[in-house]
């Protein structure tokens, strides 16, 4: 955002010419328009002895927003849901005043959900808008969207599929001015209990993990959106220390590399980010040289993500609750870790696993979920070596936070709090990093997963 700055040190002596009459006007137009976003508050203290996030005056003035939408209410009007332009540095450019991001989020089905739920996020105030139940589907605890924007994938967290051991891979259509998905087809996961899957960067083809299942599976995507049988399977093998959650593999992420020529797995149960060869012309998985970059014994890598630099890389742990971070040696393939940041407060005595991680747009700042600390942990990015340096842990003010996710602009944050069965909206300052509650909550059962419309 371009932020212009008038100062007059001694109003007596000051002239003005037409050009500087007509320069003033200009500025004033710009000032009034993104008032709000320069006047965007600043936080609310954690109680846990860590840095704060602002003070409360400013917390009162957010929190006086708060409105509550159901999810089963279904919005009225269109929808703007439209990219926005990329600067030189690859972020995504600020959105302005009056334009929307078209949001998904999965969850548990049960008594209180049904599927997949589509909202509105306003990109001047961090408001949600409910557009309903987008489509119905059985456990679709994650999402991914292809790169044109047209079809959604959900994996079905299932473990019995058409009379198989396993779960399902579901594809629907987008339509973005309504939010409506509408299911194209189904496929076999390949082992039970899908939990992530992402779609390559040629739109080819899904990639997916399967947590029950200790396995991942690649499916070719056809031109109508649809998916084939799958191209590739691989099923991993072996255990580490924790005999409760570590006794055989769990595949929890499968993520591709910036060049679409690798896929990195986060398996939980043999504390190891393995690294398949990815070949986008077959759908074929080979396993690389080094085949996987092991964690401390213990650490349970969950979920992972490259800094837009591709230099950096970050794992999240869900055991012993850190994250790790990495340089990316993109010559010899190879994740070579720097640092090892614990996501807890140093007082923490509570039980409580990690789960999200993601690197804000500009690349400055990096956040993780901690479920049972019920907390977002804020990083520094250091951006000539990618350490971290905690900035601070904001209550998610829920219970469980399974997912989040910040909007393209990089100026809101939305989490998902499973066990209270809601999102939260915080706003990012984009000079520190810290979060502030906007006071926006939103009623939704079980939800474990965010995706924005690029």
């Amino acid at each position: 955002m371009l932020s212009v700055r008038a100062q007059i040190t001694h109003p007596l002596s000051l002239s003005i010419s037409f050009q500087d009459c007509a320069w003033a006007l200009l500025v004033l137009a710009l000032g009034g328009a993104t008032l709000s976003l320069l006047r965007a508050p600043r936080g609310l203290a954690e109680a846990t002895g860590t840095p704060a996030f602002g003070s409360a005056s400013e917390t009162r003035a957010a929190l006086e927003a708060d409105k509550r939408v159901s999810a089963p209410s279904v919005a009225a009007g269109p929808l703007s849901a439209r990219p926005l332009p990329v600067n030189r540095s690859g972020a995504a450019a600020p959105a302005a005043i009056g334009d929307s991001w078209l949001m998904y989020v999965g969850t548990y089905t049960g008594e209180k959900s049904k599927g997949i739920y589509a909202y509105r996020l306003d990109a001047g105030t961090g408001m949600l808008t409910s557009l309903g139940l987008a489509a119905e589907t059985v456990n679709p605890t994650f999402l991914a969207i292809h790169p044109n924007g047209r079809f959604l994938y959900a994996a079905n967290e299932i473990d019995a599929y058409q009379g198989q051991r396993s779960g399902a891979l579901s594809a629907f259509a987008l339509e973005a001015k309504t939010g409506k998905l509408t299911l194209l087809n189904q496929q076999p996961s390949g082992g039970p209990g899908p939990c992530h899957l992402t779609v390559d960067r040629t739109g080819k083809y899904v990639l997916a993990a399967n947590y029950g299942g200790g396995s991942i599976t690649v499916l070719p995507i056809q031109e109508g959106g649809q998916l084939g049988a799958a191209t590739a399977f691989v099923q991993h093998q072996g255990s580490s220390v924790n005999a409760q959650r570590q006794a055989g593999p769990h595949a929890h992420g499968i993520y591709l590399d910036p060049s679409n020529r690798y896929a990195f797995v986060c398996d939980l149960g043999l504390d190891k980010i393995l690294c398949y060869r990815f070949d986008a012309n077959r759908g074929a998985l080979t396993p690389n040289e080094p085949p996987f970059t092991a964690t401390q014994p213990g650490a349970g890598p969950r979920h992972f993500t490259f800094h837009p630099n591709g230099h950096f890389a970050y794992a999240i742990n869900e055991l012993n609750n850190t994250i790790n971070a990495y340089v990316f040696d993109d010559k010899q393939i190879e994740l070579k870790a720097v640092q090892t940041v614990r996501t807890l407060p140093d007082d923490f005595q509570g039980n409580s696993t990690t789960a999200e991680i993601a690197v804000h747009p500009s690349g400055k700042f990096l956040y993780g979920s901690n479920r049972g600390h019920d907390s977002l942990s804020a990083y520094l990015i250091d951006s000539q070596n990618g350490m971290l340096k905690l900035v601070g842990i904001q209550s998610t003010q829920g219970k469980a936070p399974r997912s989040f996710a910040i909007d393209p602009a990089g100026r809101f944050l939305v989490v998902a709090n499973q066990s209270t069965h809601d999102l939260r909206v915080f706003r990012i300052d984009l000079q520190t990093g810290r979060l502030t509650p906007t006071g926006q909550v939103v009623e939704v059962g079980a939800p474990v997963c965010i995706q924005f419309l690029p």
